[in-house]
């Protein structure tokens, strides 16, 4: 350790002692999430200038009326720039933001990567601002979350109060860049899963409000989507918006397992020059024909909500379509069909972003396409626009399984209050329709099949958290197969176990010896020399891995009745693992996640 880290240390010892005297543990946390929110609020505002001013000087000065080849080269350049900079920089994975802070939560104590801070920032403006076809609001989540994360990691905090911030790093990365800070909230607290007790909430509501309020100040107080209400809600079209639901719901299935089978397609390629060159030409492709696909897609979004829907046509080959309203609904479906491969793609090929902006698009058009062929074949007058703003929440709650989010970032991102109920039947009825095909959201779904799901069940949580290999004990007495009782009434002397473990030259089990099975014989002298260890040994029925989960040992124990199960790594003797331990272990983790 250098002269700077130890003065660095030292200077962060004495913020800690000082904490403890003058502020107290829950004053500093108030203070740490103050600090969370504007660092992951000033996060938000760069990554989200970034991407727009580049996409802006790439895009402006194209004719509307033409397509044009700029569309085949910007997307591959953008996965080919960032895929440069995670090799070659990074040197680390940081794609699906969201679920690598679930698995951290679950698997690794909260803690990210110190790089975290920084590197999907900066690797999803690249790949955004070229055209890639994801969101940046997954890599600007991941950003904030590390910048708790590490905050936490500093300052020694346990593992309830590093939870906490990093659920203040999200919260505040979502209020920054959407200017709304009840679905930063609202988000950490249903997909990130944080309890929903008051010392969590206070400290979440510091860094959402702190994070919003940076954006005011820089970005204006103008909606990230502008949505003007023209047609107020009207009580007769309840069944349209509910029918709208089921179809944000099934739209949403199509999203969650079609993202997932095209991402394992491109993980199946071995070689990532393969990947890339793949990824980059199919998603230029898509964009070149199809336009809207180009970035977040938040600009189709906003030409909807203006009334502009068929300026979606423009820059494209089918521009020509616009005279007719069924090729136009046709280039719709088409756009939603197409949208998950560009997404799948782009993080494929080895782009960085999230699906949190697809989810937006998707459910704009989806609600603007029902709404228009509800229209066009049945003869009724529904109002567009609102279709498309209660799709966002419908699809947003179909594929993050997060109604309440759905609700309310649409309603904040777009001032569309005055629709709240229809927010509220769309997102509800989606919810369910998905829920009866897929159990998991997207960022979930992948989790659960590894069973590293933490959930908002304390006691399974706590029981996640524990690590067979951290719970081993060794202190019991060895034997090899060729010792004598002699050497195994020693043994028994040394010992204060009950179990003896019997275990050849290269370290493989071989067998066990129990106390209470073999007392009598202690007492046969003449037996001391000419009695074999493996004449008494018997190999357990029961036993235990390394790499199984905590939920696979309790289960050992409940069936097997024992109170010690033997711990073997490919056959070889690691030790031992001990109801009483586990149990222990598992009362201190319940205890740590449970608030003050």
């Amino acid at each position: 350790m250098d002269k700077k880290q130890i003065n660095w240390q030292a200077w962060v010892n004495r913020l800690v002692v000082w904490r403890f005297e003058k502020l107290g543990e829950r004053n500093f946390i108030y203070l740490l999430s103050f600090l969370v929110g504007i660092l992951s609020g000033i996060a938000a505002l760069l990554l989200k200038k970034l991407v727009h001013l580049f996409e802006n000087l790439l895009t402006d000065w194209l004719q509307k009326d033409t397509y044009s080849f700029f569309y085949l080269a910007y997307p591959f350049l953008g996965i080919l720039l960032t895929y440069l900079f995670v090799r070659l920089v990074v040197k680390d994975d940081i794609n699906h933001g969201v679920s690598k802070i679930l698995f951290a939560i679950s698997r690794k104590g909260s803690r990210l990567k110190p790089h975290n801070t920084y590197s999907s920032m900066v690797a999803s403006s690249l790949t955004i601002a070229l055209g890639g076809s994801v969101g940046a609001e997954a890599p600007i989540v991941l950003t904030g979350a590390s910048i708790g994360s590490n905050l936490a990691r500093i300052f020694k905090l346990n593992y309830r109060d590093m939870t906490l911030l990093v659920g203040c790093g999200a919260a505040g990365a979502i209020a920054g860049i959407f200017k709304a800070p009840i679905a930063g909230i609202v988000f950490t607290l249903e997909v990130l899963m944080l309890d929903m007790t008051m010392a969590y909430l206070l400290p979440l509501l510091i860094s959402s409000i702190t994070a919003a309020s940076l954006s005011y100040v820089f970005m204006g107080s103008a909606m990230v989507m502008k949505f003007d209400l023209v047609n107020a809600f009207s009580v007769k079209n309840i069944g349209y918006y509910i029918l709208l639901g089921i179809f944000t719901g099934m739209v949403s299935f199509y999203f969650i397992r079609m993202i997932m089978w095209f991402e394992g397609q491109f993980k199946q390629v071995a070689n990532p020059i393969f990947r890339l060159f793949a990824g980059g030409l199919i998603l230029s492709l898509l964009v070149f024909l199809f336009p809207p696909l180009w970035g977040e897609g938040y600009t189709g979004i906003v030409k909807i909500f203006s009334g502009n829907g068929i300026t979606m046509l423009d820059n494209s080959i089918f521009y020509g379509w616009r005279s007719s309203v069924y090729l136009f609904m046709l280039f719709l479906v088409m756009i939603l069909a197409f949208k998950v491969l560009a997404t799948a793609a782009t993080t494929g090929g080895g782009g960085i972003g999230g699906i949190f902006a697809p989810t937006l698009f998707m459910g704009a058009v989806s609600g603007f396409l029902l709404a228009k062929a509800l229209n066009t074949f049945l003869g009724l007058n529904l109002p567009e626009e609102n279709f498309a703003l209660a799709g966002m929440a419908g699809l947003m709650a179909g594929v993050m399984h997060a109604p309440l989010t759905g609700i309310f970032l649409t309603a904040e991102i777009t001032g569309g209050y005055g629709l709240f109920l229809p927010l509220i039947i769309t997102s509800t009825v989606a919810y369910l329709t998905i829920m009866r095909f897929e159990p998991h959201s997207i960022y979930t779904k992948r989790l659960a099949q590894q069973g590293n799901l933490i959930t908002h069940h304390k006691d399974k949580a706590a029981l996640k958290l524990m690590q067979v290999r951290k719970l081993v004990e060794t202190d019991f007495e060895v034997l090899s197969p060729d010792a004598t009782l002699r050497d195994l009434a020693k043994a028994v002397s040394r010992s204060h176990r009950n179990l003896f473990p019997v275990v050849d030259r290269e370290g493989y089990l071989k067998g066990m010896v129990k106390l209470s099975e073999i007392r009598t014989l202690i007492f046969e002298r003449d037996l001391y020399d000419t009695l074999k260890i493996k004449d008494l040994m018997y190999m357990p029925e029961h036993f235990v891995s390394p790499y199984d989960s905590m939920e696979q040992v309790a289960e050992k124990f409940e069936t097997s009745g024992r109170y010690n199960l033997a711990v073997i790594d490919h056959g070889k003797y690691v030790g031992f693992i001990s109801r009483a331990r586990v149990f222990s272990d598992y009362r201190k983790n319940v205890q740590d996640f449970s608030s003050d």
